[in-house]
């Protein structure tokens, strides 16, 4: 899915309308913890995030995540902005919150590219 097309099911606005919105993405991911990013999402992923700060930016970076929406109608600050320009990552706001908005990517096709932990890795157990 392109980019273009997740900001137009998100219902979103694009904070750095420059960037190339003709990327395709493979999936997505929704996390507010970008030690969760770092440790889970594969590349290529759009990551759907609360999180405003210029720390989103560089971790999405460092993941290869093609594009960013910040969900609640979250604003950038402009040091957000000028990073994610400077490293071609566009940035969307969508006025959906996290779980909505996953929800409607999903359902338009768009898979998930958050890993997930066999079984036998966690436990509830005190």
């Amino acid at each position: 899915m392109k980019i273009a097309e997740i900001a137009v099911l998100a219902n979103g606005m694009i904070c750095n309308p420059s960037m190339n919105l003709e990327r395709e993405v493979n999936g997505a991911c929704g996390a507010d913890l970008m030690s969760d990013v770092l440790a889970s999402v594969q590349p290529e992923a759009v990551l759907l995030t609360g999180l405003c700060n210029p720390q989103v930016v560089r971790t999405a970076h460092m993941a290869d995540v093609r594009a960013i929406v910040f969900v609640r109608g979250k604003q950038p600050p402009p040091e957000t902005i000028k990073l994610a320009s400077k490293e071609g990552i566009p940035l969307i706001v969508s006025p959906y919150g996290l779980y909505e908005l996953c929800g409607r990517l999903f359902q338009a096709g768009l898979a998930s590219l958050e890993g997930s932990l066999p079984a036998d890795c966690y436990s509830c157990e005190e």
